[in-house]
């Protein structure tokens, strides 16, 4: 029972993946808050949770209505006085070609999985940092890592996931916060029709869940992307190569295109700990060229 008496929120856990991530959390031992924007799923979700002898509560909400999430958070904190971990997991999806895609389209999708994990993690950021104790894990997706036909916005917004991860695993370092990325590959509502039915078969959304133990428990690392599907986990990373000095003559164009190997190579890449180390980087490099 590592998660004994954590507090967790789970958005988009009425169902799908996002309910057996909140199932998963309370065989641990939290005490879920199961959100979802229907009230009816997820109060059938608080009370399969009870029915196995743990501790859950609703919070019937859109994760884009800021007021909502707001009253809800109040509503955990008055009852058990902590949020721990929080799960952004709720998401749509709107898949077209970007030529057929509306910007409608693409709004709604960023405002669901960007704009509402941003609003849930804001909701919770102060009495994490409080208590200088928080685990918050966002959902991205390898269509954002990597690109999948038919989801520009989708994959937008789930990149942009990773920038917010990033950012946040450093400002909430110091108030013991850590903030983790979680790359699923599950049959649910959302894969059907995507992926054939016999891989659908070997996808069992409870085996990405199992995951959520090493990112939310005391020992969570921060800043990791973990990739899970069909029992398998990797880590995804954005990597710098070493890339090379072109200068800033009147032939530094031309020279990129012709060294483009040399700037596109990977071996000895790095992962940046933070933004400014490419910066870092690209100043030392020229600074090395004048001193030639």
């Amino acid at each position: 029972m590592q998660l004994q008496d954590r507090v967790a929120i789970v958005t988009g856990s009425g169902g799908g993946l996002g309910r057996t991530h909140a199932l998963f959390l309370a065989r641990h031992g939290a005490r879920i808050v199961v959100n979802d924007v229907s009230a009816e799923q997820a109060q059938t979700v608080v009370r399969e949770i009870e029915a196995a002898g743990g501790e859950a509560m609703a919070l019937p909400a859109s994760v884009t209505d800021e007021a909502a999430i707001e009253a809800g958070v109040a509503a955990v904190l008055a009852r058990w006085g902590r949020i721990d971990i929080l799960v952004n997991n709720a998401g749509i999806l709107r898949d077209k070609s970007f030529a057929k895609m509306t910007i409608d389209d693409f709004r709604k999708v960023v405002d669901v999985h960007l704009i509402g994990a941003a609003i849930c993690s804001k909701a919770v950021w102060e009495p994490m940092r409080e208590r200088h104790y928080g685990r918050i894990v966002m959902t991205t997706s390898s269509s954002g890592l990597y690109g999948n036909f038919g989801q520009a916005n989708y994959g937008a917004a789930k990149m942009a996931l990773v920038g917010l991860m990033q950012t946040l695993a450093i400002e909430g370092a110091k108030y013991g916060i850590r903030v983790n990325a979680l790359a699923p590959t599950a049959a649910t509502a959302m894969t059907h029709g995507v992926l054939p039915d016999e891989s659908l078969s070997r996808l069992d959304p409870a085996l990405v869940s199992n995951g959520l133990l090493a990112l939310t428990g005391e020992q969570a690392p921060t800043r990791a992307i973990l990739c899970a599907g069909a029992g398998h986990f990797a880590t995804a990373n954005v990597t710098l190569t070493n890339g090379t000095y072109i200068g800033h003559d009147e032939g530094a164009g031309d020279r990129v295109i012709e060294r483009w190997a040399d700037i596109d190579d990977r071996e000895g890449e790095a992962v940046p700990a933070y933004g400014f180390f490419q910066a870092e980087r690209e100043v030392a490099s020229a600074q090395r060229a004048a001193a030639a």
